[in-house]
Protein backbone atom coordinates (compact mmCIF):
# COMPACT_ATOMS: atom_id res chain seq x y z
CA UNK A 1 0.00 0.00 0.00
CA UNK A 2 1.40 3.37 -1.00
CA UNK A 3 1.57 5.36 2.22
CA UNK A 4 0.85 8.76 0.68
CA UNK A 5 -2.21 7.41 -1.15
CA UNK A 6 -3.26 5.61 2.01
CA UNK A 7 -3.14 8.76 4.16
CA UNK A 8 -5.09 10.79 1.66
CA UNK A 9 -7.84 8.18 1.38
CA UNK A 10 -8.39 7.72 5.13
CA UNK A 11 -11.82 9.01 6.06
CA UNK A 12 -14.79 8.20 8.31
CA UNK A 13 -15.10 4.74 6.72
CA UNK A 14 -11.77 3.80 8.36
CA UNK A 15 -11.17 2.35 11.84
CA UNK A 16 -8.23 3.12 14.12
CA UNK A 17 -7.12 0.37 16.49
CA UNK A 18 -4.82 1.46 19.31
CA UNK A 19 -2.84 -0.36 21.94
CA UNK A 20 -3.07 1.41 25.31
CA UNK A 21 0.09 1.15 27.42
CA UNK A 22 3.00 2.92 25.78
CA UNK A 23 0.74 4.38 23.08
CA UNK A 24 -1.88 6.43 24.92
CA UNK A 25 -0.33 6.38 28.39
CA UNK A 26 3.16 6.05 29.79
CA UNK A 27 3.90 2.36 30.18
CA UNK A 28 5.08 0.90 33.46
CA UNK A 29 7.73 -1.34 31.87
CA UNK A 30 7.99 -4.65 33.71
CA UNK A 31 4.89 -3.87 35.75
CA UNK A 32 1.25 -2.88 35.27
CA UNK A 33 -0.90 0.22 35.54
CA UNK A 34 -3.15 -1.09 38.32
CA UNK A 35 -5.28 1.99 39.10
CA UNK A 36 -6.40 5.27 37.54
CA UNK A 37 -4.11 7.14 39.96
CA UNK A 38 -1.12 5.50 38.20
CA UNK A 39 -2.35 6.39 34.70
CA UNK A 40 -0.41 9.19 32.96
CA UNK A 41 -1.10 10.25 29.39
CA UNK A 42 1.87 10.42 27.04
CA UNK A 43 2.69 14.00 26.07
CA UNK A 44 0.41 14.94 23.20
CA UNK A 45 -1.74 11.79 23.37
CA UNK A 46 -4.98 13.63 24.14
CA UNK A 47 -4.32 16.13 21.35
CA UNK A 48 -3.55 13.24 19.01
CA UNK A 49 -6.79 11.44 19.83
CA UNK A 50 -8.77 14.63 19.33
CA UNK A 51 -7.34 15.13 15.84
CA UNK A 52 -7.67 11.42 14.96
CA UNK A 53 -11.34 11.49 16.06
CA UNK A 54 -11.93 14.05 13.31
CA UNK A 55 -10.47 11.65 10.72
CA UNK A 56 -11.58 8.10 11.65
CA UNK A 57 -15.10 6.70 11.87
CA UNK A 58 -14.21 4.37 14.74
CA UNK A 59 -11.47 4.47 17.39
CA UNK A 60 -10.98 1.24 19.31
CA UNK A 61 -8.50 0.31 22.03
CA UNK A 62 -7.22 -3.30 22.11
CA UNK A 63 -5.02 -4.02 25.10
CA UNK A 64 -3.50 -7.10 26.71
CA UNK A 65 -4.02 -6.76 30.49
CA UNK A 66 -2.50 -9.92 31.92
CA UNK A 67 -2.23 -8.27 35.35
CA UNK A 68 -5.90 -9.10 35.98
CA UNK A 69 -5.38 -12.77 35.19
CA UNK A 70 -2.32 -12.83 37.44
CA UNK A 71 -4.27 -11.30 40.34
CA UNK A 72 -2.12 -8.15 40.41
CA UNK A 73 -5.16 -5.96 39.78
CA UNK A 74 -8.92 -6.43 39.82
CA UNK A 75 -11.26 -6.41 36.86
CA UNK A 76 -13.06 -3.55 38.62
CA UNK A 77 -9.87 -1.46 38.61
CA UNK A 78 -9.41 -2.17 34.91
CA UNK A 79 -13.01 -1.13 34.20
CA UNK A 80 -12.48 2.09 36.18
CA UNK A 81 -9.35 2.87 34.13
CA UNK A 82 -11.28 2.23 30.89
CA UNK A 83 -14.19 4.50 31.89
CA UNK A 84 -11.90 7.28 33.09
CA UNK A 85 -9.74 7.00 29.95
CA UNK A 86 -12.76 7.35 27.67
CA UNK A 87 -14.14 10.23 29.75
CA UNK A 88 -10.80 12.07 29.76
CA UNK A 89 -10.50 11.74 25.98
CA UNK A 90 -14.11 12.92 25.51
CA UNK A 91 -13.48 15.90 27.81
CA UNK A 92 -10.57 16.83 25.54
CA UNK A 93 -12.75 16.66 22.42
CA UNK A 94 -11.76 13.18 21.27
CA UNK A 95 -13.52 9.82 21.29
CA UNK A 96 -12.90 6.16 21.99
CA UNK A 97 -15.77 4.00 20.79
CA UNK A 98 -14.86 0.87 22.72
CA UNK A 99 -12.09 -0.70 24.78
CA UNK A 100 -11.29 -4.40 24.50
CA UNK A 101 -9.02 -6.08 27.03
CA UNK A 102 -7.56 -9.55 27.19
CA UNK A 103 -7.02 -10.48 30.84
CA UNK A 104 -5.97 -14.07 30.15
CA UNK A 105 -2.55 -15.26 31.28
CA UNK A 106 -2.06 -17.78 28.47
CA UNK A 107 -0.48 -16.69 25.19
CA UNK A 108 -2.80 -19.24 23.55
CA UNK A 109 -5.96 -17.31 24.47
CA UNK A 110 -7.75 -16.23 21.27
CA UNK A 111 -7.99 -12.65 22.55
CA UNK A 112 -4.37 -12.17 23.58
CA UNK A 113 -2.46 -10.22 20.93
CA UNK A 114 -1.04 -11.17 18.50
CA UNK A 115 -4.10 -13.47 18.32
CA UNK A 116 -7.00 -11.74 16.61
CA UNK A 117 -9.91 -12.23 19.04
CA UNK A 118 -10.21 -8.60 20.18
CA UNK A 119 -10.25 -7.37 16.59
CA UNK A 120 -12.91 -9.89 15.63
CA UNK A 121 -14.98 -8.89 18.67
CA UNK A 122 -14.75 -5.24 17.62
CA UNK A 123 -15.94 -6.17 14.13
CA UNK A 124 -18.83 -8.14 15.63
CA UNK A 125 -19.82 -5.10 17.73
CA UNK A 126 -19.29 -2.66 14.84
CA UNK A 127 -20.07 -4.61 11.61
CA UNK A 128 -18.97 -1.69 9.43
CA UNK A 129 -15.33 -2.31 10.41
CA UNK A 130 -13.32 -3.38 7.36
CA UNK A 131 -9.84 -4.53 8.35
CA UNK A 132 -8.49 -3.50 4.93
CA UNK A 133 -9.57 0.02 5.91
CA UNK A 134 -8.11 -0.16 9.42
CA UNK A 135 -4.85 0.95 11.02
CA UNK A 136 -3.26 -0.62 14.09
CA UNK A 137 -1.02 1.63 16.19
CA UNK A 138 1.09 -0.07 18.85
CA UNK A 139 4.50 -0.21 20.45
CA UNK A 140 5.23 -3.93 20.38
CA UNK A 141 5.75 -6.51 17.70
CA UNK A 142 2.70 -8.41 18.97
CA UNK A 143 0.62 -5.31 18.12
CA UNK A 144 2.11 -5.27 14.64
CA UNK A 145 1.51 -8.99 14.15
CA UNK A 146 -2.09 -8.60 15.38
CA UNK A 147 -2.66 -5.89 12.80
CA UNK A 148 -1.07 -7.83 9.95
CA UNK A 149 -2.97 -11.05 10.78
CA UNK A 150 -6.18 -9.06 10.24
CA UNK A 151 -4.90 -7.33 7.10
CA UNK A 152 -4.46 -3.87 8.65
CA UNK A 153 -1.95 -1.12 7.95
CA UNK A 154 0.45 -0.96 10.93
CA UNK A 155 2.18 1.90 12.72
CA UNK A 156 4.95 1.11 15.22
CA UNK A 157 5.64 3.62 18.00
CA UNK A 158 9.16 3.52 19.43
CA UNK A 159 8.12 4.38 22.99
CA UNK A 160 9.82 1.34 24.55
CA UNK A 161 11.86 -0.23 21.74
CA UNK A 162 14.55 1.08 19.44
CA UNK A 163 13.39 1.95 15.91
CA UNK A 164 13.18 -1.03 13.58
CA UNK A 165 15.11 -1.02 10.32
CA UNK A 166 12.51 -0.57 7.59
CA UNK A 167 11.25 -2.12 5.41
CA UNK A 168 9.86 -4.74 7.81
CA UNK A 169 7.18 -7.34 7.03
CA UNK A 170 5.13 -6.35 10.09
CA UNK A 171 5.61 -2.56 10.14
CA UNK A 172 4.34 -0.11 7.53
CA UNK A 173 5.33 3.10 9.35
CA UNK A 174 7.08 4.04 12.58
CA UNK A 175 7.06 7.17 14.72
CA UNK A 176 8.36 8.17 18.16
CA UNK A 177 4.89 8.95 19.57
CA UNK A 178 1.17 8.97 18.88
CA UNK A 179 1.17 12.75 18.42
CA UNK A 180 3.99 12.51 15.85
CA UNK A 181 1.95 10.03 13.82
CA UNK A 182 -1.27 12.04 14.25
CA UNK A 183 0.55 15.11 12.94
CA UNK A 184 1.48 13.13 9.82
CA UNK A 185 -2.16 12.13 9.30
CA UNK A 186 -4.05 15.29 10.02
CA UNK A 187 -4.27 18.64 8.30
CA UNK A 188 -2.39 21.17 10.44
CA UNK A 189 -5.58 22.89 11.60
CA UNK A 190 -6.81 19.67 13.24
CA UNK A 191 -3.72 19.13 15.41
CA UNK A 192 -3.00 20.85 18.69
Amino acid sequence: MNLIEQKSEVDKTWTLFLDRDGVINIESVGSYITSWSEFRFHNGAQEALKSLTAIFGRLVVVSNQRGVGRGIMSIESLREINVNLCDAIADYGGRIDSVYNCTAVSDEDRNRKPNTGMGLQAQEDFPEIDFRKSIMVGNSMSDMEFGKRLGMHTVFLTTKHEPVQLPDDLIDEQYPSLIAWANSMAPAELVG
